[in-house]
């Protein structure tokens, strides 16, 4: 079996990312996902927070993304994500604003938008703990 898997990290955009690893962990919807070689086949939606890729039993970088599905095979994991950001480029004061902006949001939408005011504010959350991990 092999010791590493290949990561990939594609946006809407365009391929963000794409090399071997030897785990990844992915921010699950139902939980973080540790994605080693030989994995078995999983489709998962993705939360909003951080992705770990692992080397040497030791994180060697982390990518907040937004949210998204991930597709895990023996071979491969791949992250579709609306956004992607390296943790050290993450701005806290401008993800406090963005925090303060969805709850804004959140306080004044009407029944129908709710939802939306609400993923935004999780994504929000999400950055801030990231940049505050930072």
């Amino acid at each position: 079996m092999a010791d590493t898997t290949e990561f990939e990290l594609v946006s809407p955009a365009r391929l963000l990312k794409s090399e071997q690893v030897e785990m990844v962990v992915v921010p699950g919807g139902d939980g973080d996902i540790g994605v080693l070689p030989g994995h078995s086949l999983l489709i998962s939606t993705v939360r909003p927070g951080v992705i770990d890729i692992h080397e040497g039993g030791k994180v060697r970088e982390s990518i907040f993304v937004d949210g998204g599905f991930c597709e895990v095979s023996p071979e491969r994991c791949t992250v579709l994500a609306e956004s992607a950001i390296a943790v050290g480029d993450l701005d806290k004061s401008e993800a406090d604003a963005r925090l303060s902006a969805a709850n804004e949001a959140l306080s004044s939408a009407e029944e129908g938008g709710k939802a939306a005011a609400e993923s935004e504010v999780k994504k929000a959350e999400a950055m801030v703990a990231a940049a505050n991990a930072a």
